[in-house]
């Protein structure tokens, strides 16, 4: 089996690499049979690669752990659940699915434009080829790489070592998949978009044909992130969800830039303007998403997501630099075709303040960016590897925050092209006196006490949601006028007939709620870490925790200690908590699982960092998390929103397919 799956890796390398030639030598040539036969290529690097994946499942679940990669991250006691997830749980394992996803999207690209796009899907294949050419060489020459090598000497152990413990969760099953998804799919729109320099197909054909691969991309990417938090959250037992970690940064550069595309796209296919910009958008989310790869695989910074030092560094430095000269030199001989048909009419419009949207969301991408490249570059000229923390991100993050707050609730409001006073005056007033009442309110009550920023940001927060809800009110109130429906089927059909904006919308939403939840946790927190004994109780506010027991026991792998707490608000009941602390034998780690009594309001979170079982004494960190609840009811609303903006649309189907016949006649005349 093993040797079945190293050829389909070599296969995979030879695929690729022919398919590159045959699909650039026939758009070259004219000879179509070579053009099929590169995008056959890629039906076989699907094949391929899903038969490497098969035998290395096989081997997982097999326990074959003669297999350095079987031996690393399974044993016999590990679920087959988090044995199918010791798929993706090491580096060589993690590349492979790279290559999975790449083929089975390449494969669904190919079919989706059997007939059309002829003239751009050669160097579609060819990039898309190119990228799996990378990946599969990695597999399957590179040392520590190849995730079917034997253990030395033929060794065949009884038991392998196990999964890392903080990888038992259900997160490192939708994690990890949703992140690379995001990854991968953001390799389709980049291909596109290198396709039509080449050919010099510029207008805004390859963005409508890639939008909803784009938004599919940014969908996964954003579940990863989000579920990557929730994992943080109820694993570490530190009572956040966000540290700022070099890896987590590297999954949210690409979000922040693909976000900041997704809303430069409609200026181009509105107004015809952005075109260089959108160029430069896409391939720096492209670029990113290999960045992000490559911070996880080289070792280069310290992270609990990272699988360790390893010899790959170099060369994904040297693909991205490759990706950046090859990308951005095309780019610039093609300037002279990417002029913008119109200009920005007015600073008081629409455009105006996507653009402005576009520029903090970049902004915000490059503070974030210094903050993981700043520790490099400080090793490399001082030779000492600084640090850059928490600290340093929300001093400069909070103010960028809440300029994009303000964008985000004025852009409805504001008309295309140019806006008048008497337009800007009727579109602000309701939600800015909605707003307005509620900053007063929560002054009167006390928030400007100690974070005069979370006050400014409650009060924006209010401001986008009253323009959120005036949106769709608005669009309930023509629809019910126009069609003489009731108002909840007039609101559905404005909804359902308008998915993009819909769901944008409540995107949009989503972001706010997320925000007043972030906001609420970090500027109203409160914590205390203590040592106890029986019987003692450790006070946070309103809040009481009295320790009534502590349990140990052992297991063959590990010694497991559990506290229980009573809880009380006020004197009054509230539950029970058992925190637990586990203490492996096998590498002397230590885990914590965290419990917590949780609500719209607050979260009580509680976590057992220590214990002595001969003495019964614990080290115990209570955290009173205030609305911490509320970021994941907005992820799932921003959730829900991608997805209503991926639904297909039958009539802009119908529209796309008939410009796209327009577009088609005109460049062949």
């Amino acid at each position: 089996m093993s040797q079945l799956g190293y050829a389909a890796l070599i296969l995979a390398v030879a695929l690729s690499g022919y398919g590159i030639l045959a699909a650039v030598f026939g758009a070259r040539s004219g000879r179509r049979e070579f053009v099929r036969s590169g995008e056959n290529a890629v039906y076989g690097l699907c094949l391929v690669s899903v038969a490497a994946s098969v035998v290395l499942l096989y081997l997982l679940l097999t326990r074959s752990f003669q297999f350095d990669y079987v031996y690393s991250y399974t044993s016999r006691e590990l679920s087959w659940f988090y044995t199918m997830s010791a798929f993706w749980a090491g580096n060589a394992g993690s590349m492979l699915l790279w290559v999975l996803f790449l083929g089975i999207f390449g494969s669904i690209v190919v079919y989706q434009n059997r007939h059309k796009n002829r003239e751009l899907m050669p160097y579609v294949v060819a990039v898309i080829l190119t990228v799996a050419l990378f990946f599969s060489i990695l597999l399957a020459f590179t040392k520590g790489s190849n995730p079917f090598a034997l253990l030395p000497d033929g060794a065949v152990p009884a038991n392998g070592k196990g999964l890392n413990p903080m990888l038992k969760n259900p997160g490192m099953i939708l994690h990890p998949l949703g992140t690379y998804l995001g990854y991968v799919g953001f390799t389709i729109p980049f291909a596109f978009a290198i396709a039509a320099l080449v050919t010099r197909r510029l207008g805004d054909f390859w963005i409508r044909s890639t939008r909803r691969w784009t938004l599919l991309a940014w969908l996964f990417l954003t579940m990863g992130n989000i579920v990557g938090a929730w994992w943080a959250y109820v694993t570490l037992g530190w009572g956040g969800y966000w540290a700022w970690d070099p890896v987590e940064n590297a999954s949210f550069l690409p979000w922040l830039t693909g976000t900041a595309f997704l809303h430069s796209v409609m200026i181009q296919e509105k107004k015809d303007m952005l075109k260089v910009w959108n160029m430069v958008l896409v391939i720096l989310t492209f670029t990113l998403t290999i960045f992000g790869t490559f911070l996880t695989r080289s070792g280069v910074l310290t992270s609990v997501h990272s699988f360790g030092l390893s010899s790959l560094g170099p060369f994904f430095v040297a693909f991205i630099g490759l990706t950046l000269v090859v990308s951005f030199n095309l780019l610039l001989s093609r300037l002279d075709l990417l002029r913008s048909r119109n200009e920005l009419d007015s600073f008081v419009s629409r455009e105006a303040s996507f653009l402005l949207n576009n520029l903090i969301l970049v902004g915000m991408a490059f503070t974030v960016l210094w903050g993981v490249l700043f520790p490099i570059i400080s090793e490399a000229v001082t030779g000492n590897k600084a640090t850059v923390g928490p600290p340093f991100f929300n001093q400069v993050m909070v103010p960028i925050t809440l300029v994009f707050l303000f964008v985000t609730g004025i852009c409805p409001l504001i008309a295309w092209r140019r806006a008048t006073f008497a337009n800007v005056r009727k579109n602000f007033v309701y939600p800015a006196a909605f707003a307005l009442a509620v900053g007063i309110g929560l002054f009167v009550a006390g928030v400007r006490l100690n974070h005069p920023a979370a006050l400014i940001a409650f009060t924006l927060e209010a401001f986008v949601l009253a323009t959120i809800v005036l949106e769709f009110a608005r669009g309930t109130w023509v629809r019910r006028q126009m069609s003489g429906e009731n108002l909840a089927r007039a609101f559905w059909s404005f909804f359902w007939h308008n998915k993009r904006r819909s769901g944008g919308y409540l995107v949009h939403a989503g972001v706010v709620l997320l925000l007043f939840g972030v906001t609420g946790h970090y500027a109203y927190k409160q914590e205390l870490q203590q040592t106890l004994v029986k019987g003692e109780s450790m006070t946070v506010g309103r809040y009481s925790l009295s320790f009534d027991s502590f349990q140990s026991y052992d297991t063959n792998e590990k010694q497991v200690g559990t506290a229980t707490f009573t809880v009380k608000q006020d004197g009054k009941f509230l539950g029970t908590l058992r925190p637990v602390r586990e203490y492996y034998f096998a590498d002397d780690q230590k885990w914590t699982r965290i419990d917590k009594l949780g609500g719209l309001k607050r979260d009580v979170y509680l976590a057992l960092l220590d214990y002595d079982q001969n003495t019964d004494k614990i080290v115990a960190k209570l955290n009173i998390n205030p609305v911490v609840n509320w970021l994941w009811i907005g992820s799932l609303l921003m959730i829900a929103g991608g997805i209503v903006c991926v639904v297909p649309d039958k009539r802009e189907q119908r529209r796309l397919a008939a410009r796209y016949e327009r577009e088609a006649r005109l460049h062949e005349a």
